[in-house]
């Protein structure tokens, strides 16, 4: 894996070796970023705040920040996923930029008054099949994670539909296996 476009494109970085994360292919983040980069209900990217859900190797994050995101918070539960993220922050030198946290993406709680201001694109990519994108979604909303005019990107399997009662669906895209969901508040 590498970095796709920006101040570190080209610099690769690491995946978990864990059957239990799937990252996002360069392909597909190429896809995303450009559609993020050019279309009028995209947020700015440069000097965003970026929530990278389900974060695993990081890979979502570190391209927002390589493209001109100024914060981004990185959450994952799992120990191995956490380990990779932390390194690969490291090797890009990233650390000042970014917190990592330990939690649960359908559990996020209160935003921690800390994170000082709300966030502005949240990539949400969970296992797929499980029935994470909907608790995720809510739990964005009760803790109170979002600015008004966020972005939030869901990542799916082709042929899952989520439930999004909710968000305003204003694009979505296929790319391979993942079908990408494009929200807004509603």
């Amino acid at each position: 894996m590498r970095i796709v476009a920006g101040q570190f494109k080209g610099r690769p970085i690491q995946a978990p070796k864990t059957d239990a994360t799937r990252p996002t292919s360069d392909r597909a983040r190429e896809s995303l970023f450009n559609m993020i980069a050019h279309a009028e209900w995209t947020p700015p990217l440069d000097g965003a705040r970026v929530l990278d859900l389900f974060a695993g190797s990081g890979a979502l994050g570190l391209e927002a920040l390589s493209r001109g995101a100024s914060f981004c918070v990185f959450v994952d539960n799992a120990n191995v996923a956490l380990t990779v993220l932390r390194k690969n922050l490291a090797v890009l030198g990233v650390e000042d930029s970014a917190k990592v946290q330990r939690r649960s993406a359908a559990k996020l709680g209160d935003m921690p008054a800390a994170l000082d201001a709300r966030f502005d694109i949240a990539f949400l990519d969970p296992p797929y099949k499980k029935g994470l994108v909907e608790p995720c979604l809510k739990s964005l909303l009760e803790g109170d994670w979002l600015a008004s005019d966020a972005l939030v990107v869901v990542e799916t399997a082709i042929d899952e539909t989520p439930g999004l009662e909710a968000w305003e669906l204003v694009a979505e895209r296929v790319s391979g296996a993942a079908k990408f969901w494009f929200l807004k508040l509603a």
